[in-house]
């Protein structure tokens, strides 16, 4: 029996898993997840605003990276949680679209960040005495702008899609309304919109994915270019932390999204996308943290502070 969008006042989300037993494990891993999340990009935020020394761009680049993470998680994690605590498996229609398009928005600019941050670490290391110039606080500002207008169209773009299809299924295996999960459930042959969803996602995913590989190609030319090796490890250790970061999430966006539609799986797409949208923002603060002498400095001086009180 065919359902249409009029008669569809809510989707049902699986969530991770339908067995019951992992109820409790999951609740906790994604209880864990979101609080560390929360605790350990606060404190990147805390520590930027209030220590001077990183009162410099590529930090107000980290802090509106850990603004972003924490939005990211907080998109989809507690609609988790809920789900697993209440049993209640339920997302209105509109309020699966909002979810939707927010995920979107904020998860790409997750994507253009990391290119300005990219940016960045190009300046420092291959035009350190123009960097003041290239990367003023305005210019940040102008890019950030100018980023967010470009996520929220493409959501929009993504959103408007979606939502005006007719759908005959309302089982969402997922834990969140998304793209690919959406598409399985329209009553049309949606092989235009698939096009679309890997075209336009290609320009708004690998743009700033081929912009941080130029410029780390110009940084790795540069860093060669280094008589001692010592030398050459230390600017490298100032990238260490961007890369790995940008590794993590590329890797599983680009599985995610940009492979054929006959290597699709629930299961698989439902365990990668934790990967970008829950694991990834958790990591974040540690990989930035524990690998920046400037941010460990910071910590050190506020536990300092707080001991003398």
């Amino acid at each position: 029996m065919e359902l249409k969008n009029q008669t569809i006042i809510s989707f049902t989300l699986l969530g991770l898993s339908e067995k019951q037993s992992l109820r409790l494990p999951l609740f906790s891993f994604f209880m864990t997840a979101y609080i560390l999340c929360t605790m350990g990009n606060m404190l990147i935020l805390m520590l930027i605003s209030t220590q001077s020394q990183l009162h410099s761009p590529m930090y107000f680049l980290l802090g509106n990276l850990s603004l972003v993470d924490i939005c990211l998680t907080s998109i989809t994690v507690p609609r988790a949680l809920s789900s697993l605590l209440s049993r209640d498996l339920s997302i209105s229609f509109h309020g699966c679209f909002i979810q939707l398009f927010l995920f979107h928005m904020v998860g790409n600019m997750d994507s253009f960040l990391l290119a300005i941050m990219a940016l960045d670490r190009y300046a420092a290391i291959c035009q350190p005495l123009h960097y003041t110039t290239i990367m003023r606080k305005t210019t940040c500002i102008r890019l950030l702008t100018s980023s967010w207008v470009i996520v929220s169209l493409h959501s929009t773009l993504f959103t408007i899609m979606t939502a005006t299809l007719p759908y005959c299924g309302w089982v969402i295996h997922h834990y969140f309304c998304d793209v690919p999960a959406l598409l399985l459930l329209s009553c049309t042959d949606t092989s235009a919109q698939q096009m679309v969803v890997f075209i336009e996602g290609s320009l708004i995913v690998m743009g700033p994915m081929l912009f941080i590989l130029g410029s780390y190609l110009l940084i790795i030319r540069d860093v060669l270019k280094l008589r001692t090796s010592k030398s050459r490890q230390r600017t490298f250790s100032t990238c260490s932390s961007h890369l790995t970061v940008v590794i993590f999430f590329y890797t599983s966006i680009i599985f995610m999204y940009f492979r054929p539609s006959s290597l699709y799986s629930a299961a698989n797409d439902r365990i990668i996308s934790v990967v970008y949208s829950v694991i990834t923002p958790m990591l974040n603060p540690f990989i930035y943290t524990l690998r920046n002498k400037e941010v460990k400095k910071a910590v050190k001086k506020i536990i300092l502070c707080g001991r003398k009180r």
